[in-house]
């Protein structure tokens, strides 16, 4: 069965609406978009969020030390990192908590990304992504069959295309946001809709 991670919590009410449809994951943006929490808003949201919902930290070139405070401290369980973070930058975050943090790395399809180089990554996960947040689809003839790392598949996922998308590719995950919001903000029923498409 696909897991399911729903990104860009801000709200107390986005945790009661992930509490009661359990996704698998869900995702506390750092980096600077409209849906950034703070260090303390984050902390104060995970403390109310179901003990088996993994949260999940997503940066953009964020210090490593920034990166460790929050798993260290509960805030986070995963990273999601979505810049130019090199294959050391993993080795160091993994070094730094011991390998207990896990770490998915986001990759910007195009014409021109070759995954085959991701194979031996030090990230556990890979995450493809049309972009930081965009919201759009990706040509997903560019994913290959073949990768050895499981998958996060996100960008402009939606009740239209979600079944699709997970019977051809059958990713290990799939990641939503803006989809399951109305004005910015997320929301019950388009979630309640998602997961009951995704677990039918």
């Amino acid at each position: 069965m696909v897991k399911i991670k729903i990104c860009g919590l801000k709200r107390l009410e986005d945790i009661e609406i992930v509490n009661k449809y359990r996704p698998d994951y869900m995702g506390f943006v750092f980096a600077d978009t409209k849906r950034k929490v703070s260090h303390e808003l984050a902390r104060q949201l995970k403390d109310k969020l179901d003990p088996e919902i993994i949260s999940v930290g997503v940066f953009v070139d964020a210090p490593k030390e920034e990166i460790t405070e929050l798993f260290e401290n509960g805030t986070i369980e995963m990273a999601q990192l979505h810049g130019l973070e090199s294959e050391d930058y993993i080795k160091d975050l993994k070094a730094m908590t011991d390998n207990k943090l896990i770490v998915i790395k986001a990759i910007e399809m195009s014409q021109d990304t070759d995954l085959l180089k991701y194979d031996s990554s030090n990230a556990d996960y890979l995450l493809l992504d049309s972009g930081k947040g965009s919201g759009k689809t990706f040509d997903w003839r560019l994913i290959r069959k073949d990768l050895k790392k499981d998958f996060f598949l996100a960008g402009g996922l939606n009740k239209d295309n979600i079944t699709q998308a997970i019977e051809e590719f059958e990713p290990y995950a799939v990641d939503l946001s803006s989809s399951l919001e109305v004005n910015g903000f997320k929301n019950e029923d388009k979630i309640k809709e998602i997961m009951e498409i995704i677990n039918e």
